[in-house]
Formats: C-alpha cells, structure tokens, sequence
C-alpha cells in the first residue's frame, strides 16, 4: 500500500506555526517542498488553492508523508470544515492531486481545494502564501 502524502498551501505549512501544523508535524514526516499546478487566492486570513491547466500556474508548498493518515485527516477535514459533519457544499474538498516535489519527482498527494467563487477575491500572484506579492 502506497504511503500517504498531503500537500499544504497555507496555514498548515511550517512558518504559520498553527496549532494544526503542530498536529501534521506530530503525525506526519515533512517530505519536501513542493509545487502544484494551480492559482492561489487570498480567501480572509488563510488561502485557497484552485487548479489550472495553465503550466505557469504554480501554487508552493509542503508535502508531508502521514504516519497516521486517518487521525490527521480527519482532524483537519474538520479543521477545513470539509468533513461528513459539514452540510455542501463546503468551502474546501480534499481531492487526490499530483504534486511535484523540488526534486522533480510528481507524487499523488491529498490537497484541500477551494471549492467558492473565486471572482471577488485577490489572487496571490507569486503562487505562495507567505510570499503573497
């Protein structure tokens, strides 16, 4: 059985030091930077990651390889309030999506997608949450 990864955008990567990122280093072993092919958009304090089929696309992030993958999502669908609690459509899905890690290697990864309108929000140009110029 093949391990399973998630891809964080936001406020799940290390440099938020959120409360959640604490849970995903805990259960989790960071893999690596990453990248995705899509378009990030600043939703209120945190992001949310559309796709693209545009290649020039690119959302940065972190891959983390999960050591207990039914604990860490489940907390975190909750804390995306994506999970079977939650009435749809929900702001966020978590979607199995390929990612590309800094060595050039693509990986199926979970992602959280933003799944709103995204018409009156302001697109992060550079791709990166805490880079958000």
């Amino acid at each position: 059985m093949s391990p399973d990864y998630l891809f964080v955008y936001g406020t799940l990567r290390r440099d938020s030091d959120s409360e959640m990122y604490h849970l995903l280093a805990r259960y989790g072993q960071f893999a690596g930077d990453a990248t995705y092919r899509g378009k990030l958009y600043m939703v209120d304090y945190y992001p949310g990651l559309v796709p693209s089929d545009n290649p020039r696309d690119v959302v940065y992030g972190e891959v983390y390889k999960l050591s207990c993958p039914d604990i860490v999502l489940s907390r975190l669908d909750d804390y995306e309030e994506c999970g079977p609690k939650f009435s749809e459509p929900t702001e966020y899905v978590r979607r199995k999506q390929y990612v590309k890690l800094k060595s050039g290697e693509v990986i199926s990864a979970w992602v959280y997608i933003f799944d709103r309108p995204t018409d009156r929000l302001q697109l992060i140009e550079s791709g990166d949450f805490f880079r958000k110029s």
